[in-house]
């Protein structure tokens, strides 16, 4: 997989695309767009909060580093590192 720690940089937004109820979890990059699979249903911020450990793990900083800043009930998602 691609070393994606370039995308730790404090400030940056990163824009990610959601597939939630998936039959397993993944995070791929589509240009500049991280496209994550995760197995957890849209429900009570429930795949939110996958996609925000997926998200901090690929890019290897904790999930407290990361804001979802747009889309909190869509697909489409934008998020800030801290």
């Amino acid at each position: 997989m691609t070393d994606l720690r370039g995308f730790a940089e404090p400030g940056r937004f990163i824009e990610v695309r959601v597939t939630p109820n998936a039959s397993r979890e993944q995070v791929t990059l589509d240009g500049e767009q991280f496209l994550i699979r995760v197995t957890c249903p849209p429900e009570d911020g429930k795949a939110n909060k996958a996609v925000t450990k997926l998200l901090a793990k690929a890019i290897g900083v904790p999930p407290s580093c990361l804001a979802l800043v747009k889309g909190q009930t869509g697909r489409d998602k934008l998020f800030q590192v801290g």
